[in-house]
């Protein structure tokens, strides 16, 4: 390795508890980056990887302090600098690149003037220089006509414009080293596949390095060179990322690749066993060892050092025993003819015609969502994919009553009509469609308890209250797999996935028909994610409720829908079973998702179809793809709806080309053949 840019030497690090007792959240890590290296960092949530990140720029959370070690970044102990000097270095030479960039710029300043607040801060230009500098920076992150989206606001980006805003602003300080704290979560696959590419080419290009923190390991396999597993605050393992991700060598490294859902594989794998121990515990034996299916009586006996093995090392003391099993829930829908949800050419907009447009009767613009029609049976799970802007959110939310429906119908049930919005609906109407949001966070209340929150639906829809309320509040916990003392707890004192937990079991508080789940793993990590899915399915089974998925991650729809719909533009360009969806033919659109999704291997790159273009409408006339499409045929693809063609019994596909051209172009790999039979995670 060349010379060191960051180096964290032995580092622990934690809060002091009472009796002045040590309670670390990192345990003697040490780590070395160089310059225009990527080093991923992956673990479950309270692994520490985080933690660790911010060590590298000499952050400490509040009430944490250094018990030993130290974090060196470009010669300099940040953790020994003066506070001021610290605030030269962070911004400037180590920037932050935070999950959500949405959240993260300012929403009432342009980002140009965003841009030029970091350049005041970290150089010496003058206005004139600094205007310069902002185009620059912005061509730089490749962001089309870089003046005029200087003069945007961020709302006026779409999110993997937002994103790469974001990576303009850490650079406006000439930063050697850039920390990524699961930057692309949220993002669609596309979109996630064109950032990534981008990432890449800037390290190789600038020489800037790159800590990268996620739980997505197909996006660590995109841009790691090297990855550093965390667990319980400890090293776990860390190699070359071919070496990790290829042949692991800890079984917590297999547990991880083996919870994660492939395209080929339509199971939903089984995620691991038991918990991490505590945060700030002290440790006396391997602290993988309650969860671990290869455990042995020495790893009971005291804490395994890091072992050398090849280029990679791990902390453990039976690397070469058997691969981790991979077992998996192969679902058995119990799906009946009878209709549960029912919506026919519907059209949805967030445009109003305004007086001038209502007195001269000019035409309404184009719907953001427009000719959306399926039938939803009892007990079958609709998983509905597209990139952001396709339509996906906007159809929940009309099925749920939050926004209003501008044509069409949906309809509950045989007879029961959803036009109208939940303000309106009566408490049974209300019962019967629950929703589960993407972010837990936001959508329970943090002045209320668990039992409270779980409370509230059985009282609203089934008069329980009092000690019967509370039994079932228990009886919910333990449905989601949620100890009964939780029901004391505030939603603060729960982990992401337990919060999600909470949220399940809120929606099935209700015993509805119909749930609608959006996004409802996309910021878990792996195992969590596996544990949730399961939860879902169970769950579906033992109520007989019908589920609308939502999901950015095709794989995770694969596991758990019986059919798939792909949406562009809010229409729909393919629509079938799981299975037909997923294989060829399909349309231009689907093979374009198909071929950015990122599998957990670093020599499964993604083929990126389509341009990277944000369409702000959908077009007039034509087929919606076609601007983006690459199998483009013409005059006809601009001027004329596509039309329907059915290629087996229930799968449809809206697109010009004829059936035997639907099938994948010689020049692009067909992901789902290449991965129905994926290699074993160990080598």
């Amino acid at each position: 390795m060349t010379k060191s840019l960051i180096q964290i030497e032995d580092l622990s690090l934690g809060f002091v508890a009472k009796g002045g007792r040590e309670a670390p959240i990192l345990r003697g890590v040490s780590l070395e980056l160089a310059a225009g290296e990527t080093l991923g960092i992956v673990g479950e949530s309270g692994s520490g990887k985080s933690t660790v990140a911010l060590a590298m720029m000499g952050y400490l959370k509040p009430g944490l302090s250094v018990f030993r070690g130290r974090a060196v970044f470009d010669g300099h102990d940040m953790f020994a600098l003066p506070e001021k000097e610290r605030a030269k270095l962070r911004g400037g030479a180590i920037a932050l690149i935070p999950q959500n960039a949405g959240q993260a710029l300012t929403p009432t300043l342009k980002i140009g003037q965003q841009i030029d607040e970091a350049l005041r801060l970290h150089s010496d230009l003058d206005a004139t220089g600094r205007a310069d500098r902002v185009v620059e920076l912005l061509a730089r992150v490749r962001l089309p006509s870089p003046a005029d989206m200087a003069r945007r606001y961020p709302h006026e980006l779409s999110g993997g414009q937002q994103q790469r805003a974001a990576v303009a602003m850490a650079l406006a300080g000439n930063a050697k080293a850039l920390l990524l704290d699961e930057p692309t979560t949220g993002l669609d696959v596309t979109t996630q596949a064109h950032i990534l590419e981008f990432l890449r080419t800037l390290a190789q290009e600038m020489g800037v390095a790159m800590i990268y923190v996620s739980h997505d390991m197909g996006v660590i396999a995109r841009v790691a060179d090297r990855v550093a597993v965390m667990y319980a605050g400890q090293l776990a393992e860390e190699g070359p990322t071919r070496d990790v991700l290829r042949a692991p060598k800890h079984p917590y490294t297999r547990g991880l690749l083996a919870s994660i859902p492939r395209l080929g594989d339509p199971g939903i794998p089984a995620s691991m066993p038991g918990t991490p121990p505590a945060v700030g515990s002290a440790l006396t034996q391997c602290a993988f060892a309650d969860r671990c299916a290869l455990v042995r009586d020495d790893c009971r006996q005291r804490v395994p050092d890091l072992q050398k093995m090849g280029s990679s090392q791990a902390r453990c003391l039976h690397s070469d025993k058997p691969d981790w099993p991979r077992p998996q829930t192969h679902r058995e829908p119990d799906v009946q003819d009878a209709s549960a949800l029912q919506l026919r050419d519907v059209a949805i907009s967030y445009s109003k015609p305004g007086l001038l447009d209502r007195v001269f009767k000019r035409p309404h613009k184009t719907p953001t969502v427009e000719r959306v029609d399926f039938v939803l049976k009892k007990g079958e799970t609709l998983g509905l994919v597209g990139e952001s802007g396709s339509g996906k959110s906007t159809i929940l939310r009309a099925i749920a009553g939050l926004v209003g429906t501008q044509a069409g119908s949906v309809t509950l049930g045989d007879d029961q009509d959803l036009t109208s919005s939940v303000s309106k609906r009566d408490r049974e109407t209300l019962r019967r469609v629950q929703m589960i949001f993407q972010n837990a966070d936001a959508s329970l209340n943090p002045r209320q308890t668990i039992g409270e929150i779980l409370g509230a639906p059985l009282r609203l829809y089934h008069g329980v209250k009092g000690s019967e309320a509370q039994a079932r509040t228990k009886s919910l916990l333990e449905a989601v797999r949620l100890p009964a003392r939780y029901i004391s707890r505030f939603p603060g004192q729960l982990s992401g996935g337990e919060k999600q937990r909470v949220g399940v079991a809120r929606a099935f508080a209700a015993n509805p028909e119909v749930t609608l789940c959006d996004e409802v793993t996309s910021a878990l990590d792996v195992s969590v994610q596996a544990a949730a899915l399961a939860l879902l399915t169970r769950l579906q089974k033992e109520n007989g409720s019908s589920y609308i998925f939502v999901s950015h991650d095709l794989a995770v729809v694969r596991a758990v829908s019986d059919r798939v719909a792909v949406l562009y533009q809010g229409r729909i360009c393919e629509i079938g079973p799981a299975a037909d969806v997923y294989a060829p033919p399909y349309h231009p659109y689907t093979q374009t998702l198909m071929g950015a999704v990122l599998e957990p291997d670093p020599d499964a790159a993604p083929a990126l179809l389509a341009d990277d273009v944000t369409e702000k409408s959908p077009p007039a006339t034509g087929c919606p793809f076609k601007r983006r499409c690459p199998r483009h045929v013409g005059s006809i693809c601009d001027t004329t709806v596509p039309p329907r063609r059915e290629m087996t019994a229930g799968h449809v596909i809206h697109c010009h080309l004829e059936t035997r051209d639907l099938m994948p172009q010689p020049d692009v790999p067909d992901r789902t053949h290449v991965l129905a039979q994926p290699e074993p995670v160990c080598g």
